[in-house]
């Protein structure tokens, strides 16, 4: 009896411990190229519990048997389920699904050159910045390169907020593009029967006398808001905790009434919010119903988290229910960009709406606020859904975007637009692209491309090169040829412009007074960014040039030379009595 009892006390002790020994699974996640992937989501299937890569890649979970299985998921792969013993280190390899666009997409790309060469760019701890701004590169070597145009203007506005609060403006901020594309300079209707006319000019240089400036000028036809075909409208408004405040809800509120007032009568709206909860304030009605909508949008009040994932989803679910086939089919984000439940990466947003806009849904992004405003995020969700991104700093800006420029704010006249300007070599020996500079991840990452933007109705884009001019240089000789390719809306077709641009040259000071302002422009967003390229004493200079060409007639332009004299004395806060006087004098 108690050899019986002692044999059955040894197997319980056997279970209790083979119950209670734990097993370790240890590995690394990395993609197809061998780099380490961080953030995978890691679900262990035998338990159901969730775990992530690290830092590194790299993962540890305890298990309670030898053998366990786990599922690897991370937005952008392709989800993996493997199971092996716990005494073998795995290397799990996540693949990329091959219709999906990658992570980053390129501002601009010069054929032929080598990445390695533009990463070079970057000298080690010396740059801080997201974005790697463009240097010189030889015509002989790479004649053609080509920029992904777009209407966003949201570097101008909140460049402007940072002035008038007195402090100096990040260097990230300032995208010269899009401080270009603010103000519609020398809008000329194309021909009849033509989608855009595109113009040239060559001119000096006013920040290096041994340089030339190369504008490229592209004017999308102006549309006829009556003819344009039906559209539909779903607003999504970030109502959460950090809106509350008069420059952010209470503004996009303003906005959006305004926004109404242009609503036809076959036009329709649909009102989604997140914030405490996400919910459909406003099922589909016909912009005929003004009232009921502004009631809609004067009853929003902030408060909750902000739910991100579920408000995008919400949105684009109500914007698929009531698409509109050949229409204008637009999801309208407004938000302080605060995204901080459900999914918090750009790159996961940026694939769930990149997919909408292959379906023809299309996002505009409306950024309010400061200290957790995130405009790197906004911009990255509009690249990404095919539309455009604005920066609300006051009531006087959302006017300007959702009232006077509506329809150049929400109707497309082309979409994938993309320029290429290909450089004679005999006549030019290095050029630079100013502004369109790609964020660093773009340049490190080997699947990137150029993707086209969305041009809206009755805009006028620029493009901007500095070139340095061979010795031998001749005028009236090819300079550039350039290529404008583009799809019209709701088409698969990708047609293209052809334009050839000569090198007639005219001295900055009798240059018509749009490009002189240009280069006024330009110059500020240099000095802004700090840019080597212009000598950072320059603001008299600047401020000689901007007195020259802004009109006296266009309160906008009146408004930068005022903002230019602001951020003199921002940069340099020693200036003497004497200098102050003087800048004081001339506001």
């Amino acid at each position: 009896m108690l050899k019986r009892t002692s044999l059955i006390a040894c197997f319980l002790f056997s279970v209790c411990f083979l119950q209670a020994q734990q097993f370790y699974f240890r590995g690394v996640v990395k993609d197809e190229q061998g780099s380490i992937i961080p953030n995978v989501r890691i679900i262990q299937l035998s338990t159901g519990l969730l775990f992530r890569s690290g830092s590194q890649g790299t993962f540890g979970v305890v298990s309670a048997t030898i053998v366990d299985s786990f599922l690897f998921h991370l937005e952008g792969f392709q989800s993996l389920t493997a199971a092996w013993q716990s005494d073998r280190y795995v290397e799990i390899t996540l693949k990329r699904p091959v219709d999906l666009l990658p992570a980053f997409t390129l501002s601009s790309l010069t054929a032929g050159w080598n990445r390695q060469e533009a990463r070079q760019w970057l000298t080690g701890n010396e740059t801080y910045a997201n974005l790697l701004e463009n240097r010189f590169i030889r015509a002989d070597a790479f004649p053609s390169t080509g920029v992904s145009l777009n209407i966003d203007r949201a570097s101008y506005s909140n460049i402007r907020r940072f002035i008038r609060q007195r402090s100096p403006v990040p260097a990230d901020a300032v995208r010269i593009e899009e401080m270009l594309n603010y103000f519609n300079l020398d809008y000329q209707q194309p021909d009849s029967g033509q989608v855009f006319r595109i113009h040239t000019r060559l001119t000096d240089c006013p920040w290096n006398a041994q340089n030339k400036l190369f504008f490229v000028q592209v004017n999308a036809r102006t549309l006829n808001l009556d003819t344009l075909p039906p559209a539909h409208f779903t607003f999504l408004i970030d109502v959460s905790a950090s809106m509350d405040m008069p420059n952010r809800l209470p503004l996009l509120q303003s906005a959006f009434r305004m926004l109404v007032n242009n609503l036809r009568d076959k036009d329709s709206v649909a009102i989604v919010t997140y914030g405490g909860v996400t919910d459909i304030l406003l099922n589909t009605i016909s912009g005929s119903r003004k009232d009921t909508i502004r009631q809609v949008i004067d009853s929003l009040v902030a408060g909750g988290a902000t739910p991100g994932e579920s408000g995008v989803k919400l949105a684009y679910s109500v914007a698929r229910r009531h698409f509109i086939p050949g229409g204008n089919n637009r999801v309208i984000l407004a938000t302080d960009g605060d995204f901080n439940v459900g999914m918090k990466t750009e790159e996961e947003l940026e694939a769930l709406i990149a997919k909408e806009s292959e379906r023809g849904i299309y996002l505009t992004c409306l950024g309010v606020g400061m200290g957790n405003y995130k405009d790197s995020k906004i911009q990255s969700l509009a690249k990404r859904g095919n539309g455009n991104f604005a920066y609300l700093d006051g009531f006087q800006e959302a006017e300007k975007v959702l009232f006077k420029e509506f329809a150049q704010t929400l109707y497309s006249v082309a979409d994938d637009a993309a320029l290429s300007a290909q450089f004679n070599s005999d006549q030019v020996e290095e050029y630079r692209l100013i502004g369109f500079d790609n964020k660093l991840g773009a340049l490190r990452d080997s699947t990137t491309r150029l993707q086209g933007g969305e041009i809206g109705t009755g805009q006028s884009a620029l493009v901007l090169f500095e070139l340095k001019m061979r010795p031998a240089f001749r005028h009236s000789d090819t300079l550039a040829r350039i290529r404008l390719q583009y799809r019209l809306p709701n088409d698969t077709i990708v047609s293209s412009f052809y334009a050839q641009s000569l090198s007639d040259w005219q001295s900055i000071d009798r240059v018509d007074t749009a490009y002189r302002f240009a280069a006024a422009l330009t110059w500020f967003g240099s000095l802004l960014r700090h840019s080597g390229f212009v000598p950072e004493n320059s603001w008299e200079a600047l401020l000689d040039l901007a007195r020259g060409a802004i009109s006296n007639s266009d309160a906008y332009q009146q408004e930068f030379f005022q903002l230019v004299q602001a951020a003199d004395l921002i940069y340099h806060p020693k200036k003497n009595k004497k200098g102050r006087k003087r800048v004081a004098s001339s506001e």
